[in-house]
């Protein structure tokens, strides 16, 4: 049983990018990218891959990396996570998406920090919007934080809407939301029992479901960025971070 691990969960089936985990870069699978920069920025947590396909096992398992098989049709990551971890028996689980290939050693270690203290049940980051093209995007999700740097909401949507400022963006005011996570083991399999909720199934955001439950989101705020992969035309950023 570990202290603590990092689980991936991984699933071939993207609506606006078909199979993009498998999707070659510089003659490599994105989830490679992933998996290998997972081993260089946190290579004192073990480091496991819930999978949905055999597709996703393969390049994986080729390459040393521990996978797991999950459903295919679980409602979530979080869901994926949990039900991999019913095997690992993780005390608490650090969630990083596969196609997030540019993740940060100083990240895993802030949300290291958060999860271990003993009233942080979920924990999550957050980086400030630096344009307004961002803020607007509806692939970028927002986070509203209020005292004691808990969630208020999240939405795909430009939230909160400045109305003295036109809509425009405020530094502080809200948050670009990163998909990575922390959840002490306990509250993980609690998730994974209650039904989904109706907001999540309206902005499609699972962490929503933790929040109309009633229960708190800790967000840690960073100033380093990542580049997540949401859509083809997101590859190019990535490809000239690493050039």
């Amino acid at each position: 049983m570990h202290d603590l691990a990092i689980i991936v969960p991984a699933r071939l089936a993207s609506g606006r990018f078909p199979q993009k985990l498998l999707y070659e870069i510089k003659g490599k699978p994105l989830i490679l990218w992933t998996a290998e920069r997972l081993k260089e920025v946190a290579q004192d947590l073990p480091l496991y891959f819930a999978v949905d396909s055999e597709s996703l096992d393969e390049p994986l398992s080729a390459a040393g990396f521990s996978t797991i098989m999950t459903e295919p049709d679980l409602p979530s990551g979080t869901d994926r996570i949990a039900a991999a971890n019913r095997e690992i028996e993780a005390r608490a689980v650090i969630n990083v998406q596969a196609d997030e290939p540019l993740v940060k050693k100083s990240q895993i270690e802030k949300l290291r920090q958060l999860i271990t203290q003993e009233a942080v049940l979920m924990a999550t980051l957050a980086t400030p919007f630096i344009s307004q093209e961002s803020f607007e995007d509806t692939s970028h999700v927002k986070v509203v934080v209020g005292k004691g740097n808990r969630a208020i909401y999240f939405s795909r949507a430009p939230i909160p809407y400045n109305r003295d400022a036109g809509g425009r963006f405020s530094t502080g005011d809200c948050f670009h939301h990163l998909g990575i996570y922390a959840y002490k083991a306990d509250f993980l399999s609690q998730f994974t029992r209650w039904p989904r909720s109706r907001l999540e199934q309206i902005e499609k955001l699972e962490q929503l479901r933790v929040l109309e439950e009633g229960y708190s989101i800790h967000v840690g705020i960073t100033d380093e960025p990542t580049i997540s992969i949401d859509t083809v035309d997101d590859v190019p950023a990535f490809v000239a971070a690493i050039s």
